[in-house]
């Protein structure tokens, strides 16, 4: 079976820093598969790598049977990848409604969109409560859901979250880590960076530690999660 995502000795540099140092993994359809590690170790410039943001010194991507290498990142969005960045980037001043049509800008089946944005307001009853209130005056729970949503709004066959958790309430992390485990069981395949290793290993199907720019270990996420090396390092477990 062809994986959905391949990546082969990716090398990706800043100028003469090397941040990605030959990762090679694969991602399946139906999966989630994480990529864990500390600031620094190369996830966000992964995924920006695959998005088409950055260009790869070295290596191959190949999505859906098809290499990535001279394809720029709208079209990439167009061939089924999605990025939620980390930061969320939402536009403040657009309302939600807005800014889950923005998600949508490369699609012209109206009927389509908006089928979708209801997808998105019953996956995120919130937004739904709130779909005309200007995008900045959410909370950062609420705008994580709503940069979500509007990453959704491609119709991704890949959806690729980088730390969805980050600076939230502990409540509210777990409503996210909620909506991937409901995503998967829709079928959405996703690769997660993210930085709560036990969050993002108790629902992985697979998992990747990465360290200053390469991978170090793989594993289910059952396996990595019960890893003795990485409950010390990780899960803050002596």
């Amino acid at each position: 079976m062809t994986a959905l995502l391949e990546v082969e000795d990716l090398r990706v540099a800043y100028g003469k820093i090397e941040a990605v140092k030959g990762i090679s993994f694969s991602v399946e359809a139906g999966q989630v598969v994480t990529l864990i590690g500390t600031n620094g170790a190369g996830k966000t410039t992964t995924l920006r790598t695959l998005s088409g943001l950055l260009k790869p010194s070295s290596g191959k991507v190949v999505f859906d049977g098809r290499p990535l290498g001279s394809v720029p990142a709208h079209k990439i969005v167009s061939l089924g990848l999605a990025h939620s960045p980390e930061g969320r980037h939402i536009f403040p001043r657009l309302t939600i409604t807005e800014n889950l049509q923005l998600g949508a800008f490369l699609r012209k089946d109206k009927a389509g969109i908006e089928r979708d944005i209801q997808r998105a307001y019953d996956l995120f009853p919130i937004l739904g409560e709130r779909r005309k209130q200007a995008a900045g005056t959410l909370s950062g729970g609420e705008q994580q859901m709503l940069a979500m949503g509007r990453a959704l709004m491609s119709q991704p066959k890949l959806l690729m979250l980088d730390e969805p958790s980050m600076g939230l309430s502990p409540i509210m992390m777990q409503k996210i880590m909620a909506t991937i485990v409901e995503l998967k069981a829709q079928g959405t395949t996703i690769l997660l960076v993210e930085q709560n290793a036990q969050a993002a290993l108790s629902l992985a199907d697979r998992g990747h530690v990465m360290e200053t720019g390469s991978i170090v270990l793989s594993g289910s996420g059952r396996d990595l999660l019960h890893d003795e090396s990485v409950r010390k390092a990780y899960l803050g477990e002596d």
